[in-house]
């Protein structure tokens, strides 16, 4: 009599943990995008969430890959039809995230990643109060460099904005960084291996909560 085979999963017919909306929000300058970018490239199976705006794309950006560019009226037109499930104008430019844009790519399995500002990231988590699968999935990362003088800094390096700009943002930027306490996580930049590694180590961290997990095939 032959011994019964253990049934052994193989690796892809493994249940997947539930996916992830990971929000990144950071002050002007603060390197959420730069993150954003290393992450991207490191988990092949993140897919960023493509904001719309009503600002002109900078050098290289391009509609639809950067974000959606909305001229006014469009946005206008979106934001009275409930298409945004946040929105917000910063410097007399609008930004908002779509809500089919989330919940199509968490509905086909796909971890999101979102990068918004702080003011974003406020209406976000309180929408997602309201929709249980944006509550579930979401993970909220405040990142922030050391000190308003590095992000000084930085904003002067990047050289886009005009010095009246840039002090604008410095004095939003103070503001902002006080909200940290309502993120899930603060990330205090440092070098970008050293913020990826890290930013890494939340998102393993998140796949492994109990509550996201497959069950074990026992």
């Amino acid at each position: 009599m032959k011994s019964p085979k253990s049934k052994v999963q193989s690796p892809a017919a493994e249940k997947k943990s539930a996916p992830l909306l990971i929000l990144i929000s950071a002050p002007s300058g603060g390197g959420k995008t730069t993150l954003c970018q290393q992450l991207l490239a490191a988990r092949p199976d993140l897919t960023r969430a493509i904001t719309c705006t009503t600002r002109a794309p900078r050098a290289g950006e391009k509609n639809g890959v950067d974000y959606h560019f909305l001229d006014a009226a469009e946005f206008a037109r979106r934001v009275q039809a409930g298409d945004f499930i946040e929105q917000a104008t910063v410097f007399g430019r609008s930004y908002g995230t779509l809500r089919s844009e989330l919940l199509d790519k968490l509905r086909a399995g796909r971890d999101v990643l979102l990068n918004v500002d702080v003011q974003g990231a406020a209406t976000l988590r309180e929408r997602a109060q309201a929709e249980p699968e944006l509550k579930h999935a979401l993970v909220t990362v405040f990142l922030t460099p050391p000190s308003v003088a590095v992000l000084a800094e930085r904003l002067n390096h990047r050289r886009t904005d005009a010095p009246e700009e840039i002090q604008k943002r410095l004095g939003r930027a103070r503001q902002e960084i006080a909200q940290w306490t309502n993120f899930d996580y603060l990330l205090i930049s440092s070098t970008i291996p050293e913020d990826l590694r890290r930013m890494l180590a939340i998102v393993e961290a998140e796949k492994l909560r109990a509550s996201r997990a497959a069950a074990p095939g026992f």
